[in-house]
């Protein structure tokens, strides 16, 4: 009975390290981040005024109005030098407060650029083709930030 007993209390004493050992290797030097969704876009040559123009009529205005609306916490737009004729010069993000602010995002999205920009689905789609003029997009991700302790 002795030995029953003191071989549970042993299982209890190692569980409890384990308990504390596995904290410790999960004790991450940081802590996740708001999520950031990112646009990679090349301007077509000769048309980077024209483009940052459409941008500033229509994509900023929806995104200071998502903003006002608490859909998104931040925007940004950065521009950079491409290191080849096909890469990237411009980077368009906007800042979500974690991934439950993703649910139901487009159709939010969309009632708000309807109502900011006072359009509808077929002349969205015009101008979309006509942005195709000015500009190739390259693709996107969904990234978080890591923010270090």
């Amino acid at each position: 009975m002795k030995r029953k007993i003191l071989n549970f209390a042993f299982s209890i004493v190692l569980l409890i390290a384990g308990m504390g050992f596995s904290y410790a290797q999960t004790d991450k030097p940081y802590t996740e981040g708001p999520l950031w969704q990112v646009q990679f876009v090349h301007i077509k040559p000769g048309m980077g005024d024209l483009y940052l123009k459409n941008l500033s009529d229509g994509w900023v205005k929806v995104m200071r109005a998502a903003e006002a609306a608490g859909l998104i916490s931040d925007f940004k737009i950065l521009t950079a030098q491409p290191s080849s004729e096909n890469d990237w010069d411009l980077l368009l993000m906007y800042q979500l407060k974690n991934y439950a602010a993703l649910d139901g995002l487009k159709d939010k999205m969309d009632a708000i650029r309807k109502k900011t920009l006072n359009t509808n689905d077929d002349t969205e789609h015009t101008q979309a083709i006509s942005r195709n003029d000015l500009r190739v997009l390259q693709g996107g991700k969904l990234t978080q930030e890591l923010d270090f302790k």
